[in-house]
């Protein structure tokens, strides 16, 4: 994954974060559980069934520094700090985990409970990476290598190659582990992306008023957010109106239609939730 911003002291606590989610994830619930729901994890999981003498985190480890060299070769400077770190971080703190701290066995005897937190937690920890411009590298790398030579739509090929490794659980580990592996698959595919949604979301407000200037300044003294104002004309009294246009966090928005209904209760208010808004304030693509 390609990366052009600079790391901010916020990104990088971000950045640990995410990381350490991952690989707790990774270590105390998929791992003991071999949940194999794709990935260059899921492809250790799966590996480490016909070589019991290296465990599953050294090859975590192992195929990450392959993946970042063979990027490093191919793409020269494609992926940036970021996902070397993260890749990097993961790979050492799982390693660190399998000889700090064996897992034996699952925490319980509930798989499905099991496979939340399997996951639930990566899911977590992948949408706080990718919300900065990072991942843990792995099959990122495959993704852009991919782009790079060939005209096969990732997408499909990526979803494809985590198919065939939650698959291959079924006959490495029985039917059993390989049903919850393509139901973690699945799951998963679903999870990262309203992870970030969630942590993205704010409020875009349309207010049709008659006196937006009692509204805007309470939005730029208190809410210190930023407001547009257009003219407007009702279609059916034919009065002359005026539209304010503001992005607001949820918090602040609840805030904001309450005051509008004291100071001008018959305005129209319409809430919209969005979790792509670059620009100052909020997201900066640079």
């Amino acid at each position: 994954m390609e990366q052009t911003r600079k790391i901010t002291p916020k990104d990088f606590l971000l950045l640990n974060a995410g990381t350490l989610v991952v690989a707790l994830g990774v270590y105390f619930f998929k791992i003991p559980n071999n949940f194999s729901t794709g990935g260059v994890t899921g492809i250790a999981i799966v590996i480490s069934k016909f070589l019991p003498w290296i465990s599953t985190g050294s090859l975590v480890f192992l195929f990450n520094m392959l993946l970042l060299g063979v990027g490093f070769v191919f793409l020269s400077r494609k992926f940036g700090f970021a996902t070397v770190y993260a890749s990097t971080l993961m790979s050492v703190v799982v390693w660190v985990l399998e000889r700090v701290y064996p897992m034996e066995a699952p925490f319980t005897d509930e798989p499905l409970l099991e496979l939340i937190f399997a996951v639930g937690l990566p899911a977590l920890g992948s949408a706080l990476l990718f919300n900065i411009g990072a991942s843990t590298g792995g099959t990122d790398i495959i993704a852009m290598l991919l782009k790079k030579y060939t005209s096969i739509d990732i997408g499909k090929a990526l979803l494809a190659a985590d198919f065939i490794v939650a698959l291959s659980a079924c006959f490495v580990f029985g039917i059993r582990t390989g049903l919850f592996s393509i139901l973690g698959l699945l799951m998963k595919s679903m999870l990262v992306d309203s992870v970030i949604e969630g942590i993205n979301q704010c409020k875009y407000l349309h207010i049709i008023c008659q006196d937006p200037e009692v509204i805007c300044d309470f939005i730029v003294q208190k809410l210190h957010r930023g407001a547009t104002i257009c003219e407007a004309t009702g279609a059916y009294t034919h009065h002359k109106l005026y539209l304010v246009l503001s992005v607001v966090s949820r918090g602040q928005a609840v805030a904001l239609r309450h005051y509008v209904r004291q100071v001008e209760p018959h305005a129209f208010i319409m809430t919209t939730s969005t979790s792509e808004i670059i620009g100052k304030g909020f997201r900066s693509e640079n």
